[in-house]
């Protein structure tokens, strides 16, 4: 729908002129998940000097603030990447971003995954830059992309910051918790 070249909708006359943000394609194509994801992360991020506080990973193109611009050939060439941590073509790049940003880091710093924490595609990648600094929120486990999402936006809602545990030999996968109590609706 969005790369459709019928399409008339705001996004997709920005993304066709190049002046869609990264953070708006993203979050058109997987809705709520990341639309939480990009909420948390703006609202808790505590980034060391002169690093980005939010980053996207990004199939072949490392990572990527969310103010970035896309234009319909980058996400085209997005598209076209095996999302693999043993595809060269996705994992070098995004390997060498988190290098450059854990440089920035001071030794007590942490870096924050908000994404799959159950599959290596993140995980491997970033455990061999971060090690014992890479954490994700433990009230992830159990819960699939939609639960995460609104638990997240129930969380800046409330400004009720996760709690992180270390990736490393951490319990990844769990059973389902409750469902999420409904989200209140904006006034």
């Amino acid at each position: 729908m969005l790369t459709s070249e019928r399409a008339s909708f705001p996004l997709a006359q920005r993304l066709k002129e190049g002046t869609a943000s990264l953070g708006e394609v993203f979050t058109f194509l997987s809705g709520l998940y990341f639309r939480g994801k990009l909420a948390y992360a703006t609202v808790f991020a505590n980034p060391p000097e002169g690093a980005p506080g939010v980053l996207i990973i990004t199939p072949g193109g490392g990572l990527k603030e969310p103010q970035d611009r896309i234009d319909l050939i980058g996400l085209k060439t997005f598209a076209s990447v095996d999302v693999h941590e043993k595809n060269t073509v996705y994992r070098d790049p995004f390997e060498k971003d988190a290098r450059s940003i854990a440089e920035l880091m001071s030794t007590g710093s942490e870096a924050v995954l908000l994404g799959s924490i159950a599959t290596p595609k993140y995980v491997d990648v970033l455990t061999g830059v971060f090690g014992d600094r890479l954490r994700f929120p433990a009230d992830f486990v159990g819960r699939g992309d939609m639960s995460r999402g609104g638990l997240l936006l129930r969380c800046v809602d409330s400004h009720s910051e996760l709690n992180y545990v270390e990736v490393s030999g951490a319990v990844r996968r769990g059973p389902r918790p409750p469902r999420l109590a409904k989200r209140p609706r904006n006034p």
